[in-house]
């Protein structure tokens, strides 16, 4: 058995696969400051709020992927022919599990559930490796078993902010078997260090990204993927006509831009510095433990009785993201998202006054209940 991951009984209970942050806020009694939802703030920014409004007077008209995948293709450096726009990354996990023929498909947890779901959705039996706490969620690729065909793994992980090695995740790439990197947060990473998005020399990588979070569109909904032109027009060919609307293709275009590409790589370093902050409050908190070196724009804490803590918060005015509906965490974690500094520090406050409150104690003492590592 590898030294960095576990086999994956199924527990008597199985995680809610599609319970995603943002039901942690919707029909709240009272607005809440939102922790949950890993879309950062203040955004669509002006610029791309008028891009927008201008495209709808192109409503009448069907709409046309094809500059917004030449976009797109610039941006990473790959023929148009390796692109293909979807309706939010959601829609390409869709996609890879309806149209790929894999026999023994594999997901990589814990990590963002909708892949295994949809894979479950389509007919597929799933086969999970589950990455350890005591490891860093590091992945071993000697943990991928040899007759996967099918090879699910997020990079930077959610929810565990886990940047793997792109050397690290090319050696899951072998002939026969498609490789899936879901690099929905990779943007929010600076330099964009470890994505495989510009790779083309490795057999059978699909590498996923949104225009989601970094730009505040979940309404709007748009991603795409990179692929070998083969799987391109397969995947393709399973879309329905029309698959991406003609905003969300306007919005595709802006954000591939070299002003709104300078704009994200701005955001990322200022995302990093905010998570800096936040993780030097958490760590000052007895009975927090925080997963690191956090890379993405959120951390993953643990800590005992984190349910109650949850609530507690929630009455506080804060939504944070629950951890037990991922494969390989339990009831005593919680994803939250980076912030600006001053909401950091009223959220820590108010996160010290929960634990109090619900008497966590130090975690090793309240014996933590999460899945074993």
């Amino acid at each position: 058995m590898s030294p960095s991951a576990d086999p994956a009984p199924r527990p008597a209970a199985e995680p809610d696969l599609r319970h995603h942050g943002d039901a942690e806020v919707r029909g709240a009694a009272a607005a809440l400051t939102d922790l949950a939802v890993n879309v950062r703030t203040g955004t669509p920014p002006a610029w791309l709020k008028a891009a927008l409004t201008a495209s709808l007077d192109s409503l009448a008209a069907y709409p046309d992927g094809t500059a917004a995948r030449r976009a797109v293709a610039a941006h990473h450096g790959v023929p148009v022919a390796r692109t293909l726009l979807t309706s939010g990354a959601a829609e390409a996990f869709v996609l890879l599990a309806r149209t790929v023929r894999a026999r023994r498909p594999v997901v990589v947890h814990p990590q963002f559930t909708e892949p295994e779901a949809a894979l479950r959705d389509a007919g597929h039996t799933v086969e999970r490796v589950v990455l350890r706490e005591r490891d860093g969620f590091r992945l071993d690729p000697a943990a991928v078993p040899d007759g996967a065909d099918l090879v699910v793994v997020g990079n930077p992980t959610n929810p565990t902010s886990v940047l793997h090695p792109a050397d690290t995740l090319a050696r899951l790439a072998r002939p026969g078997r498609t490789l899936v990197v879901d690099e929905a947060f990779m943007d929010a990473v600076p330099g964009e260090r470890e994505s495989l998005a510009g790779r083309t020399d490795l057999p059978g990588l699909v590498v996923l990204r949104s225009l989601t979070k970094t730009w505040g569109l979940a309404g709007l909904r748009i991603g795409y993927l990179l692929a070998e032109p083969g799987t391109v027009t397969e995947l393709a060919r399973a879309q329905p006509l029309w698959p991406v609307s003609s905003p969300a293709l306007t919005a595709a275009e802006a954000c591939s831009g070299p002003a709104a590409l300078a704009e994200a790589a701005s955001a990322a370093r200022r995302t990093t510095a905010d998570r800096a902050h936040l993780v030097a409050r958490l760590t000052r908190l007895p009975g927090v433990r925080v997963v690191g070196p956090a890379e993405a724009p959120f951390v993953l804490i643990r800590l005992a009785n984190a349910a109650a803590v949850r609530e507690a918060l929630r009455t506080s005015g804060f939504a944070v993201r629950r951890g037990d509906t991922f494969p390989g965490l339990g009831p005593d974690w919680l994803r939250l998202a980076v912030r600006d500094r001053t909401t950091t520090d009223r959220f820590t406050t108010a996160l010290a006054e929960a634990m109090a409150k619900v008497g966590t104690g130090s975690a090793q003492d309240q014996g933590l209940r999460s899945a074993p590592d």
